[in-house]
């Protein structure tokens, strides 16, 4: 299937670059931005328990269960297109935030920002592969693109506290969404349309049982960590299941599907998607509880906690940025087993905390393991676009990024499990503490599971290079996803 790209596709790849990176930074800063924030907003809006988990997890349900649908919609119909209904979107569910005057419509806006985020971080690496051929060049703005996924992680929190102190909790979404204004206008200006040009055809049913069963599925673990024996939480996990089974079913029987089951048999999309999944469960899970952690059993303000979580995040952004010095001498997927190996030696050094102690005790934890993160989101950009045909970046993007979110979802859940399951005859502070090191550990292992199914998927891979003849060198990059016209 032949690319399409518009008469504009002459525009400068460093501004599609620029651009597909200012979206997904202010996606990360907008989702993180509560990690520090949800007391006073709780406060204002008379939240109930389960309501302030729903701060975050409403996000996670709009981004799994929308992604690889707004991927595969991206590459038939326009990237550009989809990129900026995102954003459009971002501005408008920001706005409603903003000006929510309960519960309810505060929620609807963070669900919606999920959606938003979905449509954006989708077509981002399909517009970078459009506007990049392969070689180095390539390999330094997916590292760049790596690189702003940390820097919103290291952002959200900090920008989020700075603004609530200033000008209280809904100055955080107006200001998101005059930043989401001017998304719209670099969208508009900066970046060429790409797209196939045979658009394949909607798999409705794909759409609504993946959609739909991510969203159970999120919705179960969320509401689990009150109790995972309530049959409201038992129905929907059930339900989640069933329904991504369906989905499963219905991929391998439609024409053609939103989801090519038999990329599955790819080493280098093993790698990709369960790299991600096992990035969101041990690492961005963790991490995502980590502030609160900080300010519930060390005492520190949400200011600290949330510069405590930059450490990990900002050296994350350093190492994406050099990721690239790697890219000629370690193959991609061998870079994602040995950045999770990094990773959960890092969260293993997190380990013996205690209540009251000095933040600085985390600090060699959090500094090896965001040298790690940063390999690794670099690496993860770069099979999420050479691991799936050119016509199919896009989707290749979505299923990536759906593999994080869903394992987001599954880590901060677990992580909560075992925190809370802690108790200490010395206090609430010290039992978090307990807990703590316990997921420490818990997430060191996820991470070398993960690592292990990447180095088997590089094996696999080399296996089958070395059967390949050698007048036909193994490809490692997918050429150009669309050549100007």
């Amino acid at each position: 299937m032949a690319p399409h790209a518009s008469p504009s596709a002459f525009r400068s790849p460093g501004l599609t670059l620029l651009t597909a990176s200012f979206g997904t930074l202010l996606v990360l800063i907008d989702y993180t931005s509560p990690l520090t924030t949800l007391s006073p907003t709780a406060a204002a809006l008379d939240m109930t328990p389960s309501a302030q988990t729903w701060v975050l997890t409403g996000t996670l349900v709009g981004l799994a269960a929308l992604l690889l649908t707004m991927g595969s919609v991206a590459d038939d119909y326009g990237r550009k297109r989809v990129f900026g209904a995102g954003a459009g979107l971002l501005l408008v569910s920001t706005a409603l935030s903003a000006a929510a005057s309960d519960t309810g419509l505060f929620l609807t806006g963070r669900i919606l920002q999920g959606c938003a985020a979905a449509a954006i971080l989708a077509p981002s690496l399909g517009l970078i592969g459009n506007a990049y051929p392969v070689g180095p060049a390539r390999v330094k703005a997916l590292g760049m693109w790596g690189a702003s996924v940390g820097l919103g992680i290291a952002l959200g929190p900090v920008y989020a506290a700075l603004v609530e102190r200033a000008g209280g909790w809904r100055a955080i979404y107006w200001v998101l969404s005059a930043l989401s204004a001017l998304l719209i206008a670099l969208t508009a200006v900066t970046l060429a349309e790409s797209k196939n040009d045979r658009p394949r055809r909607l798999d409705p049913l794909g759409v609504l049982t993946l959609g739909a069963g991510s969203s159970c599925l999120i919705a179960g673990l969320a509401e689990g960590r009150y109790g995972w024996g309530r049959t409201q939480v038992l129905t929907l996990l059930g339900a989640g299941v069933l329904l991504l089974a369906a989905f499963v079913l219905v991929e391998a029987r439609v024409t053609e599907p939103m989801l090519e089951l038999g990329l599955f048999r790819t080493p280098g999309f093993i790698a990709s998607t369960s790299g991600a999944f096992f990035t969101g469960m041990s690492i961005v899970g963790l991490m995502s509880y980590l502030p609160t952690v900080v300010q519930k059993s060390l005492g520190e303000s949400p200011l600290t906690a949330s510069g405590v979580l930059a450490i990990w995040s900002g050296l994350s952004v350093v190492s994406a940025l050099q990721a690239r010095r790697l890219a000629a001498k370690v193959a991609a997927a061998t870079q994602v087993a040995g950045s999770l190996l990094l990773c959960g030696i890092g969260e293993a050094a997190l380990y013996g905390l205690d209540a009251g102690d000095s933040w600085a005790h985390l600090v060699p934890g959090l500094v090896i393991a965001g040298i790690g993160s940063g390999v690794l989101n670099a690496a993860l950009a770069r099979l999420a676009v050479s691991s799936v045909p050119p016509h199919r970046a896009a989707m290749g993007s979505g299923a990536n990024n759906s593999a994080r979110y869903l394992g987001s979802a599954l880590g901060v859940a677990v992580m909560v499990t075992v925190i809370s399951r802690s108790e200490s005859a010395a206090g609430p502070g010290q039992a978090m503490a307990d807990g703590a090191n316990n997921a420490f550990l818990v997430a060191a292992a996820l991470c070398l599971a993960g690592a292990a199914i990447a180095l088997w998927a590089r094996l696999a891979e080399s296996r089958a290079e070395a059967r390949t003849p050698a007048v036909e060198p193994p490809v490692t990059e997918h050429p150009r996803v669309a050549s100007p016209s």
